[in-house]
Parts: structure tokens; C-alpha cells; sequence
């Protein structure tokens, strides 16, 4: 069995980990911890729906996270990490970290969006970004996990078949994004529903979301030459769930039906990405709860541009269900084991 911890339970992303561990049959939980508490506290009394387990949660305790956990995950707010990954790694224990506090591998570029100072940058060349379906040989063995953040995951998964296949000109991406408040987490997603629900708005435009330097990263690595994208978010009256639209612009005359079968060829043996047929579109109802991404393509033939609609669950696929992913794949399991 494998032992595993999670720290930062208190948050959307912690409390799914635990929903999805829970019913892992390979995993054992061995310990849940806050951010800063001095005592325990039962999960029962966060979650009631967790009111008939043993679990607690305890004070943060290094020492004891290491002599217990064969894998930590960190469902931690943004720099909350930098202090922990090191202890752990130190001691040998494998970490799953799913704040973008090691995604970016220039810490001068984490700084300048973050606006705050990268205090574990040595361990940046060691972190693997944990997007499983395009980077599963290097997950394979990797100490360090930097897992996806939510938006990139539809737009790096709905954009990779494309550039694997020289299909268009990355430097003219435009995104459209749309996610459920939970995207923002528990306690903006509590005002949102307490002040402006049900609305609809976007938010950090023209160049200013965080999620931007982490897309254009992976699109670079994966084109292999500096892009720039154009990125629009916006909160729709949900509480989970993402579609993300994008726009490319095509180098030749293609069919739609051919670039579907190019996407399918891409995503042969990926369990978690569905590419729809020529017609159907994806829906974050369809994927709620679930692990999936699915992902149709349309291309406009009056102005040669490829559309391509991505939809996730922005909790699961989009974070604690692609983290619980990855752990499979370090331990050589099943991939899809308790996400299924």
C-alpha cells in the first residue's frame, strides 16, 4: 500500500484529494494537516460528509510526515511550499505539489507574476510538470511533481495534437476560457455565491492572469520557439467546471475530419482524454466529477481558423484527479486506478 498525506485539507483541491484517495485501493491515508493549527481537529467537523472515518487533522509535523508518507500531496495556497518541498525531498519522500509554486521553471518569471520571491529555486530543475498524457515517461521518475493548474490543462492538452502535427500558427493563439467559481477557491467561491450569484464576468484580462507564463512555457517547449498567447477567463455561475475555446490559425486547407483523426492518433493509449466525433461539442456536465478531458475540434472554413473546445472538471482533471494520476504512474499502477 501507499502511504500518503495531505497537507492543506481545508481547501477545494485538499478535499477532493481525499474524496479520490478515499476510495483508492492501492492508498493509504496516513495523516491530513492544516496549514497552521496548533490542535487536532476532527474531519468530521469540516466535512460531515467524512463524519464516519477515524481521519484527523493534525498540526503540521515535518518529522513525522517523513517517517510516516511514502508520498506527500501539498494542496497549498501559492508560496505556502517552499519551506516543506525541501524538508521532503531531503528526506527522500516523493511530492505532489499543486500550487504553481514549482511550475514555472524561471524563477524570475514566478517572481514578476507572483509577486513574491522563490525561496526553494534550486529544486526548480528537478520539478516535472505533471501533465500525464504528454509527460508520463519523465513522471515515471520523478521526486517532484508540479502539477497543472487548471486552465493550462484544457489548453496544453487541446493544442498539443496540433502542434505535434505542424497543423498552425502558433503565434496567433486566441483563448477564450470560461470556469466555475470553485477556480478561485473556497473562500472567493462562498463571496461569489453570498454577493453576484448567479453571474457571469470576466476577470484579469488583456495579459494579467497568472495562468499565462505556465501556458506559454508549455506551448513554447512543445513548438519549440518562443509563443505568445492571447487569454481571456471568465467566471460562469458554477461551481465546477471548464471550457476552454482556442483559436488557431490553419498553415493549410485540412478537413475537419482529419485533424480529428490526427487528435486521435495523439491520444491513442490516454485513457482520461476523449476526442469527440465530427459534430459533437463538449460539455463541463459531462465531465463534472470525473477525470476526463474531452476535446472537439471544428475548423471554420470560411476563415481557415481551427476551433478547439476543451472541457474539464477544474477540481479533478484540472487538479487533485490529474495529481492522483500522476502518483500512478510513479508507483507503475494502473493509471486510471480510483479515478475510475
Amino acid at each position: 500500500m501507499i502511504k500518503a498525506s495531505i497537507i492543506g485539507i481545508t481547501g477545494y483541491t485538499g478535499e477532493e484529494l481525499l474524496k479520490i484517495l478515499s476510495k483508492h485501493n492501492q492508498v493509504e491515508i496516513v495523516a491530513l494537516y492544516g496549514r497552521a493549527q496548533s490542535q487536532a481537529r476532527k474531519i468530521g467537523d469540516i466535512y460531515p460528509h467524512f463524519a464516519s472515518t477515524n481521519l484527523i487533522i493534525e498540526p503540521l509535523n515535518i518529522e513525522k510526515i517523513v517517517k510516516d508518507s511514502d508520498i506527500v500531496f501539498l494542496a497549498l495556497p501559492h508560496a505556502a511550499s517552499f519551506e516543506i518541498v525541501p524538508q521532503l525531498l531531503e528526506k527522500g519522500v516523493k511530492v505532489i505539489d499543486l500550487s504553481a509554486d514549482f511550475r514555472i521553471k524561471n524563477h524570475q518569471v514566478y517572481e514578476d507574476w507572483y509577486k513574491v520571491e522563490h525561496k526553494a529555486k534550486k529544486y526548480l530543475p528537478q520539478a516535472v510538470y505533471g501533465l500525464s498524457e504528454l509527460n508520463r515517461e519523465k513522471i515515471k521518475t520523478a521526486a517532484l511533481i508540479a502539477n497543472p493548474g487548471c486552465y493550462p490543462t484544457t489548453v496544453l492538452l487541446g493544442c498539443a495534437p496540433a502542434i505535434e502535427n505542424n497543423l498552425a500558427d502558433f503565434k496567433e493563439i486566441i483563448i477564450d476560457a470560461k470556469s466555475g467559481i470553485s477556480g478561485a477557491g473556497r473562500k472567493a467561491a462562498q463571496t461569489y455565491f453570498e454577493t453576484e450569484h448567479p453571474n457571469c464576468r470576466p476577470y484579469k484580462i488583456a495579459g494579467t492572469h497568472r495562468h499565462i507564463p505556465e501556458i506559454e512555457q508549455e506551448i513554447s517547449a512543445l513548438a519549440k520557439e518562443e509563443i505568445k498567447i492571447t487569454f481571456t477567463p471568465q467566471i460562469i455561475p458554477i461551481e465546477r467546471g471548464m471550457l476552454s475555446a482556442v483559436y488557431l490559425k490553419l498553415k493549410d486547407r485540412v478537413s475537419t475530419a482529419d485533424i480529428i483523426n490526427k487528435y486521435k492518433a495523439f491520444y491513442d493509449g490516454k485513457p482520461f482524454v476523449k476526442v469527440l466525433e465530427a459534430g459533437v461539442l463538449p460539455s463541463v456536465k459531462d465531465v463534472a466529477d470525473t477525470n476526463f478531458c474531452e476535446i472537439s475540434v471544428k475548423v471554420d472554413e470560411r476563415t481557415n481558423k481551427l476551433i478547439v473546445f476543451s472541457a474539464v472538471d477544474n477540481l479533478v482533471k484540472g487538479a487533485s484527479g490529474q495529481a492522483v494520476q500522476n502518483m500512478n504512474i510513479i508507483f507503475g499502477l494502473d493509471e486510471t486506478l480510483g479515478l475510475i
